[in-house]
């Protein structure tokens, strides 16, 4: 098994667990609420009569179910970009049981092969996603894809890991992390600005992180840098 194939596996047991053993909005996993960043970015459009969201990476909901219902008495879809089916499965259960199926549209896609047409969406969210693509250079062409399909006046918000360490905690060994794209803080913040030049930067955070996980039944210390970058077209 090739070092892609095993991540993405590995991915697909982690977040399947995930999503069996914890329920949307309830307190117990990051599944509790969606990102504060991404509901504020939204609110900023609340008085748009017509908004099309882009969610990459949508899980089941986190993040596109609060936006459906900010967009409830007004126009608008949002777009959810899934490679798991259970979690398209479940997103489009939950849509159901919150009453936003009509404005939700999920794909089953992995975000590398799921094209973004030019000028085609007011926001484009992608919040722990795009380290998952294949390579860098793939990152590169699909954040050229964003800022081409994202109309004048409208915004992407990217949260996105770097500096990304695994270390198993007994003996303190390091691991390969099980991450597809593991650039530097400061690659990352330049590709990122570069992609996006021209564009109003709204927000750019550093946020170093640490979790205790689990690595084949041994305790591992996930260390990485999280990045928040918002910005907006002109």
């Amino acid at each position: 098994m090739d070092r892609l194939t095993r991540i993405r596996s590995e991915e697909k047991i982690y977040h399947d667990q995930c999503y069996d053993s914890s329920k949307l909005f309830e307190p117990g996993s990051w599944l509790h609420r969606p990102v504060t960043t991404v509901i504020n970015l939204i609110n900023q459009y609340k008085d748009q009569e017509y908004i099309n969201v882009l969610d990459l990476g949508a899980g089941v909901g986190r993040n596109s179910i609060p936006i459906a219902e900010s967009i409830k008495h007004r126009n608008g879809t949002v777009v959810c970009v899934d490679l798991l089916e259970s979690a398209i499965a479940k997103l489009k259960s939950y849509s159901q049981q919150f009453g936003v199926e009509p404005y939700i549209v999920p794909i089953l896609s992995d975000i590398e092969h799921f094209s973004i047409e030019p000028n085609d969406y007011d926001v484009i969210i992608a919040v722990s996603s795009l380290e998952h693509l294949s390579s860098a250079q793939v990152l590169e062409q699909k954040l050229s894809e964003m800022n081409a399909g994202t109309r004048a006046g409208g915004a992407n918000c990217i949260i996105i890991a770097s500096n990304i360490r695994e270390v198993v905690l007994e003996n303190e060994h390091e691991l390969d992390p099980m991450f597809e794209l593991n650039l530097s803080t400061e690659s990352m913040t330049e590709l990122l600005n570069r992609q996006f030049g021209g564009w109003e930067t709204e927000q750019l955070t550093v946020k170093s992180l640490a979790f205790e996980i689990n690595r084949n039944g041994q305790p591992v210390k996930l260390t990485s840098d999280c990045i928040t970058f918002v910005a907006r077209k002109g």
